[in-house]
């Protein structure tokens, strides 16, 4: 146990200065009395907490204004999805909390934030009445920034930009919950809640454009969504405990709609400039109702199990239009690419799952828990809609499919502590699927363009394993390894009854494969060393083999290949050490090399394989300069240089990029009830992928002032 840290000299002063009356009295009052002069108590040792926050007393309740901003330069776009932050000033209340007792064993909560030009909003209110029940309402909203900006041609320097400022996408939830939570009775819950998302995010789904002045085309020309959904849920639970035995049922019924567009610019600023717009639009309602109990038959073994169904149903429209501008009506064009309107569909889900899951402790050193589940899903769906082509007749369309599956899910978890500081654990997971699909129909052809409709007959089985190990190991007090890995193989097969897809045609995927597997080998070890009581050092180091096997239908032509292989490897080190009380450094080092290859990069340099080597170093220090200051100081580094700017072939892979952070934090205790927080940041970020056009350097300074009461 660590002794006491001693108080600073100038309080020790002052409060020996405070008693200096009451001592001279004390001495005069034994003086007239003729007895023993008085002898003070000593005055009682503040806890490290209370010297921590100024005084004696604790604080439950406060309230915290914050104010700041950002100076940019660069790409304001980037640095806004980087940090996830608006740019410019900022500010409001930053966190408040309230809660008191307002009647007899009732208590009332608030919580709060407000930060303006963040559109970072939260409030929670609550009422609780011990023994009987409480009432919860919340809302929050909080915004997403992305870059919205297209691709970039590095021979020409040929680049997209969508606008000055990154694109908003609003996220909120309203909630209302009411709980009764009497003694003797089932505890019920019901909540609503009301979800919803407004605004736009940049998608890579990008146009073409002409980057040079030949005909060579590339697919850079920004792109965005335009998102519109909103969802509301009803829920009911009901809980009970009787005896050894925990159990619940709940339904939940779910409604919403969601009108996105994503919205394309194709080879914008050229003679053939166009808008496409991609309406998508749907409309649903799910049920679900679930049941589950746990009951502990022994001291040593208990049974679980669950079971939910759900039921979905989904409307959904729309269309692929290319126009003068967005969202507009079709209109033949001898310039418009393949197309649809009209687009109307229905599709229905339903979905049945059960749990079984069991735990036995034989031994004290020997824990066993068996687990099964399954799943049966089934869906069919339906659409109709006008294909269009440049200014050729309109051609009509259908759609149908049906899907059904069965999911049969065991594992098995054993973990076993009987040899002297060790502890071994183990698990084996396997998934057994069969399904089948059905498919017929598809966009029409438009005056002999487009694909031909396909009739699709599927039969599908899988068979997913996984065998996990791991080992934890205490060679003394401060020297601990952890060591573990798995195996992986995920294997698809195929059975094609109906496909009138020919082989020789350019879209004969999937019908043509007949089999598919994923294998991962993955292992890693650990080792925490404290040399000292003040000193932590944490190794890590990971090894990762990733490939894809696929096998098409002999009749295609082509043979068995490993159509690609991943192979990673993860090197981690940390360190902590307080060489003070006042002191403390910590630093953090990681080092990845990825390397993916694929059989095409063999015959063409349009596709290359792909490198994912990066590094990251980060740094932090705290100082208690005295028992009302405290300053900190962080740095972040990464890097990554893998870029390989093959733009005249085919598609630049890789990243190339650099970025630097540093923070600077400065927290005064005012007095027991006033903190100050001051902070001033940098960041610098460069990425060669896009040629300069997304580097930035913004700095940063923020200031708070909290009130505790």
């Amino acid at each position: 146990m660590k002794s006491p840290r001693p108080l600073p000299q100038e309080l020790v002063t002052a409060r020996w200065a405070c008693l200096l009356p009451c001592l001279a009295a004390a001495t005069l009052s034994g003086a007239e009395t003729n007895g023993p002069p008085a002898v003070p108590a000593a005055p009682p040792a503040l806890t490290p907490q209370q010297m921590f926050e100024g005084g004696s007393e604790s604080y439950n309740n406060w309230v915290q204004v914050s104010a700041g901003g950002f100076l940019t330069s660069g790409s304001v776009p980037q640095f806004q999805q980087q940090h996830q932050t608006s740019n410019g000033a900022f500010g409001g209340i930053e966190s408040l909390h309230f809660q008191g007792e307002v009647a007899t064993n009732t208590t009332f909560t608030v919580d709060g934030r407000s930060i303006f030009d963040n559109h970072d909003y939260d409030l929670r209110l609550g009422l609780a009445k011990e023994k009987l029940g409480y009432v919860r309402f919340s809302f929050s909203e909080f915004r997403n920034w992305s870059d919205g900006d297209g691709g970039f041609y590095s021979p020409n320097g040929a680049y997209n930009p969508l606008s000055d400022d990154a694109l908003n996408l609003d996220r909120g939830v309203i909630s209302f919950e009411a709980g009764l939570t009497l003694e003797k009775i089932p505890k019920i819950i019901f909540k609503y809640t009301h979800s919803y998302r407004d605004g736009e995010k940049g998608s890579t789904s990008w146009g073409y454009t002409h980057p040079d002045s030949t005909e060579l085309v590339r697919g850079i020309a920004p792109s965005f969504w335009d998102l519109n959904e909103a969802s509301d849920a009803f829920q009911l639970d009901a809980s009970h405990h009787i005896k050894a035995t925990d159990f619940g049922v709940g339904i939940r019924y779910e409604f919403g709609k969601l009108n996105d567009a994503l919205k394309i610019n194709q080879f914008p600023g050229e003679p053939v400039a166009q808008k496409l717009t991609e309406d998508q639009g749907t409309t649903y309602d799910l049920f679900n109702a679930h049941a589950y109990s746990e009951t502990w038959l022994k001291k040593n073994l208990m049974f679980s199990a669950g079971v939910s169904f759900s039921d979905l149903d989904n409307d959904f429209t729309g269309s692929r239009i290319y126009g003068t501008d967005f969202d507009v009506n079709y209109v033949p064009s001898a310039q418009s690419g393949m197309g649809y309107y009209a687009l109307n569909g229905v599709s229905h889900l339903t979905e049945y799952v059960g749990d079984l899951n069991l735990f036995y402790k034989p031994t004290p050193f020997l824990a066993i828990v068996p687990s099964l589940r399954v799943m049966k899903e089934d869906w069919d769906a339906q659409t109709t809609g006008v294909g269009t082509l440049a200014d050729n007749p309109t051609s009509p369309f259908d759609v149908n499919s049906q899907r059904g599956v069965l999911d049969v899910r065991e594992r098995l978890d054993v973990r076993y502590s009987a040899i002297t500081n060790w502890v071994l654990f183990a698990r084996g997971e396997w998934t057994e699927s069969d399904g089948n699909l059905n498919e017929s129909g598809g966009l029409s052809q438009v005056n002999g363009f487009g694909p031909p409709p396909i009739d699709l007959q599927t039969d599908d089985s899988r068979f997913f394993q996984k065998y996990s190990a791991g080992a934890r190991w205490y060679l003394s007090r401060g020297v601990t390894l952890d060591a573990g890995g798995y195996y992986k193989l995920d294997d698809y097969s195929y059975n094609n009854l109906v496909d009138s897809t020919a082989n020789n045609s350019f879209d004969r995927y999937p019908g043509y494969l007949v089999m598919q597997d994923f294998a991962t080998y993955d292992g890693n070890v650990r080792l925490t060393l404290r040399p000292r009581a003040n000193i932590s050092l944490v190794s890590r180091y990971e090894y990762q083999s990733s490939s894809i096997h696929t096998k098409p239908d002999p009749i295609s032509g082509l043979g068995e290949v490993e159509s690609s292989d991943m192979t990673s490897h993860i090197l981690a080190q940390d360190v902590t050490w307080t060489p003070w009380s006042r002191l403390f450094l910590q630093a953090g080092f990681n080092y990845v090399a990825s390397e993916t290859k694929t059989p095409a990069s063999e015959v063409t340099q349009a596709i290359l394989n792909a490198q994912n080597n990066y590094w990251t170093l980060n740094f932090s220090s705290g100082f208690v300069v005295n028992d009302k200051t405290d300053f900190n100081v962080a740095y972040f580094y990464y890097r990554a240089d893998d870029f390989q700017d093959n733009a005249t072939l085919g598609l630049p892979l890789g990243a190339g990029g650099e970025e630097h952070a540093v923070t600077a934090t400065l927290i005064r205790r005012i007095s027991q009830h006033v903190r100050l927080t001051l902070r001033y940041g940098f960041y610098h970020y460069t990425d060669q992928l896009y040629g300069g056009n997304r580097d930035f350097d913004t700095h940063m300074v923020y200031s708070s002032l909290q009130y505790r009461f």
